[in-house]
């Protein structure tokens, strides 16, 4: 029972912050609401240290905490941290709510915190509802402005490509249970690796990664990102762009990891799909002038990216795929709080609007230009080392027009990251200000800075232990 109680402490940390914060919203104090949410940051990541080799299956079979589901955790609080910080004092969250924003960050990191040890069907449907539901109702919290309701827009087409997706996921779910009699992820993969030659097979499984592949942003899922990076805050953007795609590469790599190595159905959907995601993004990318669009369409490039490890389906690939979307979450945060300090009261940034960062704040600049060094797959940072394990795993398995498809797409994206460095870095800053900084963003400015060129110069003791905790997940492939 203890060892169970051990092993639950992290979600029990949460569960009790997001009820304080319940109670600090009656009262509407934002200031409290944000220590609140640091201390529930610290302290979930605490206990995620001191549970994080505890290994356990609760309710009958349903949730199970193994290695696998810890790392993702203090990944996951790490970002949360990062998130609360970036955030500030959310210039642009009507002020009248700013306190119910943080216990819906706090009730969004919670489902993708249950997300990650879920292995029965309808586990997995509650986690994924409640890691999304709140961040609908984040992206519509954002003030309006000059009389334009664009987060409205926003958040509306989020929350029905979401329903639409996850009301796909549902109809190939019910086809698998049909086809398996279970709803248990481990047994109901087992008795249908038999009959993944099936059409109901294939069309069960195809429509069940909709809802997963929706929270990646990977095509044909894809719509809705660029307009509610634009329409939802700074701070919203950058949850929305990092965390939720942990929640939806755990699910995955539990998934796809039962499948045979043999099998042949499975890696070439997720292949086409991955080709698809990075020719689409990085294509459309080319023509952005607003930052967050740009980083919209950026994303969906990446999701076909880390679905090039799914695509080799072996560990190698899968252990290749959780590093590039932890990166990723790293360097797509770091992105974010370069463009929420940019930002005059909260409004969208463009390129234009980083001219002469350089001059106007040397570390903000420093730190955008490693992110997006980073997210290019430029040496020595951790976009590089994490795209070349990518294509390892994937030249390994024989994917040889994929790993080719990757690299030419990998050269497109140079070129607008480039433009966001030169606005920074080669042009005149005009009669634009300084910007100052306080020391928690200079503090978050430099630990990003130091953690993602150190995964890349020094990646081996994470990539070890991301392959030791697969091992505690039930691969086929093993």
């Amino acid at each position: 029972m203890l060892s169970h109680f051990i092993a639950f402490l992290p979600e029990l940390v949460l569960l009790t912050g997001a009820l304080a914060l319940f109670g600090i919203t009656l009262g509407s104090n934002t200031r409290h609401a944000k220590i609140a949410s640091l201390a529930i940051a610290a302290a979930f990541i605490a206990a995620v240290l001191f549970a994080f080799n505890a290994q356990a299956v609760l309710f009958d079979g349903a949730y199970r905490v193994d290695a696998f589901s810890q790392l993702l955790k203090l990944v996951v609080g790490i970002g949360y941290f990062l998130v609360i910080l970036l955030g500030r004092s959310l210039d642009d969250i009507r002020q009248d709510i700013r306190a119910e924003y943080y216990l819906f960050l706090a009730l969004g990191v919670t489902g993708l915190t249950f997300l990650f040890s879920s292995i029965e069907l309808i586990t997995i449907v509650v986690s994924l509802e409640l890691s999304s539901f709140p961040l609908y109702l984040m992206v519509a919290m954002r003030r309006e402005r000059d009389g334009q309701r664009v987060q409205m827009e926003s958040a509306i087409k989020y929350m029905m490509f979401g329903i639409a997706a996850n009301g796909i996921m549902f109809f190939g779910l019910s086809y698998l249970f049909g086809l398996t009699g279970s709803t248990s992820l481990p047994v109901m993969l087992a008795r249908l690796e038999p009959q993944l030659g099936n059409p109901l097979a294939i069309v069960g499984l195809a429509l069940s990664f909709a809802g997963i592949l929706y929270k990646m942003a990977v095509f044909p899922f894809h719509f809705w990102t660029p307009d509610v990076y634009q329409g939802a805050s700074n701070e919203t953007a950058g949850l929305v762009a990092s965390l939720p795609k942990l929640g939806a590469v755990a699910v995955l790599t539990r998934f796809v990891g039962l499948a045979a190595p043999g099998d042949a159905t499975i890696p070439t959907l997720l292949a086409v799909l991955a080709t698809a995601s990075m020719c689409y993004g990085n294509l459309v990318a080319l023509v952005q002038t607003d930052v967050k669009r740009l980083l919209g369409f950026s994303g969906i490039a990446h999701a076909g990216y880390a679905l090039v490890g799914f695509v080799a389906l072996s560990q190698n690939g899968f252990a290749a795929a959780v590093f590039y979307i932890s990166g990723y979450v790293l360097m797509v945060l770091a992105a974010f709080f370069v463009i929420s300090r940019v930002s005059t009261d909260g409004a969208n940034v463009s390129l234009s609007d980083l001219a002469g960062l350089h001059k106007r704040s040397p570390l903000l600049a420093l730190t955008l230009g490693l992110a997006v060094f980073a997210l290019a797959g430029i040496p020595p940072f951790v976009g590089f080392i994490a795209k070349f394990s990518l294509l390892s795993a994937a030249l390994a398995q024989g994917w040889l027009w994929l790993v080719i498809v990757t690299v030419v797409n990998s050269a497109i994206a140079i070129y607008y990251y480039l433009k966001i460095v030169k606005e920074a870095y080669f042009t005149d800053a005009g009669d634009r200000p300084a910007i100052t900084t306080d020391f928690a963003t200079n503090a978050a400015c430099v630990a990003l800075l130091v953690v993602i060129t150190a995964l890349g110069i020094a990646p081996g003791k994470l990539m070890e232990m991301i392959a030791a905790s697969l091992t505690t997940v039930d691969l086929a492939l093993k």
